[in-house]
């Protein structure tokens, strides 16, 4: 079983960048914050095909933000983007994310840090800000090992990411093991007998790959193979033949846009006619799904499932359209990463009456108890994750997703 540990990807950025935050724990002052202005920062990948999603992530927090005009009490609050990707690499990069969590950490007025999209980015960025005890909420992280020791997490994980020893990274997607739950159930009734796994060997797309292999395996789902693919080829047709030699009958993609996955779900198609062929959450963006976005060709919006963000409440989808157009599944996740954190910054200071203090917050966001959000009522438990277990089924219909039913995981 295959997986390259998170920690291995934060622990080398660490190596490379030098950065402060990555080894044994001190106490650094930096918990009160002084003055009456608050500095929310949020780090998402603004280049490449996933760009769609960050973007309209970080619309969402805007419109929270916006909502919330912009104030807590007495504090304004402020948030500023930062681009944890680079033009050159084409989709979220180790060092610009280094670079990222240490402007964050360098600014006094800093309260939160909403990020990041991609669990490779998260694992970097996490330890930084932990030693700091910056609390950070991820609208889309989903790795297990960035805040369990259950099935799919690796040696270490997720202890390696807290220097401190004290929590301070929540996400409200739920992770890849209820992802994986729910991709389960869909194969089956779908009546998948031969699983074949293909990931694009990202943190996320090897993460999400072991989670299934190891829940289709406790549920009974023959899982035949898994493999990885190069990036960004220009040819995947002998990958695809080997993938077809097996015979699977069902293929599984967990993979992001970035990765090349158009290319490879397009041959995999043609090598296996009759094969039906799903898809997680990392591919629910119109610029894997729109032809004209450089998407995979309509020919094969039929075949496709996708899992993602399970949709939330009407009114939100209103709010954004009338600021944005149509959001993306995961500016939903955005929208709510940013109220919780405003939400938790609220508490953790009466209503903007008394001194904000970063541990406060983070204790406040821990202590979240059956809130009502866009995304339905939940707490967040005390690894960060989320209690809900809810997950979309997407179809693809003219180069649009099209939701199909919700699942639980």
């Amino acid at each position: 079983m295959r997986l390259r540990p998170v920690a291995a990807v934060a622990l080398a950025a660490c190596t490379t960048a030098g950065l402060a935050g990555c080894g044994a724990s001190k106490s650094v002052p930096g918990d009160r914050i002084s003055g009456d202005l608050l500095t929310i920062y949020s780090g998402l990948p603004l280049h490449g095909p996933s760009s769609v999603t960050a973007h309209a992530v970080l619309r969402g927090e805007q419109l929270a933000l916006a909502q919330a005009r912009g104030r807590v009490g007495r504090y304004r609050v402020i948030l500023r983007s930062l681009d944890d990707s680079t033009a050159q690499r084409g989709s979220w990069d180790p060092g610009q994310t280094s670079v990222n969590a240490r402007i964050a950490v360098q600014n006094r007025t800093t309260i939160g840090y909403l990020g990041d999209l991609n669990s490779g980015a998260s694992a970097i960025a996490l330890p930084v800000l932990n030693r700091l005890g910056i609390p950070q909420i991820s609208p889309a992280s989903t790795a297990v090992g960035l805040t369990s020791v259950g099935p799919g997490a690796s040696p270490g994980e997720p202890q390696k990411y807290y220097p401190t020893k004290i929590r301070t990274y929540a996400r409200v997607m739920p992770s890849d093991s209820i992802q994986a739950q729910v991709q389960v159930k869909l194969q089956r009734a779908a009546g998948c007998r031969r699983t074949f796994v293909v990931d694009d060997g990202e943190v996320d797309g090897e993460a999400m790959a072991t989670s299934f292999q190891l829940t289709a395996r406790s549920a009974g789902l023959d899982v035949i193979g898994v493999q990885s693919y190069e990036q960004r080829l220009t040819d995947y047709r002998p990958f695809a033949a080997g993938v077809a030699q097996t015979k699977a009958d069902c293929v599984l993609i967990s993979a992001i846009t970035d990765s090349g996955a158009v290319a490879v779900i397009r041959q995999l198609a043609m090598a296996l006619p009759q094969a039906k062929l799903f898809g997680v959450a990392g591919l629910a963006e119109t610029s894997f799904t729109n032809p004209a976005q450089g998407g995979i060709p309509d020919w094969l919006d039929r075949r496709v499932l996708l899992t993602a963000a399970s949709p939330g409440a009407r009114g939100f989808y209103s709010s954004y359209a009338r600021s944005f157009g149509d959001p993306e599944p995961d500016a939903i996740y955005g929208y709510e990463a940013m109220s919780l954190l405003l939400n938790a910054i609220s508490r953790a200071t009466d209503g903007g009456r008394t001194l904000a203090r970063r541990s406060e917050v983070r204790a406040a966001i821990f202590d979240t108890r059956r809130r009502r959000s866009v995304l339905g009522s939940y707490s967040i438990e005390p690894s960060g994750d989320t209690t809900l277990r809810r997950v979309g089924v997407y179809r693809i219909a003219d180069g649009r997703l099209e939701f199909f039913e919700n699942m639980e995981g």
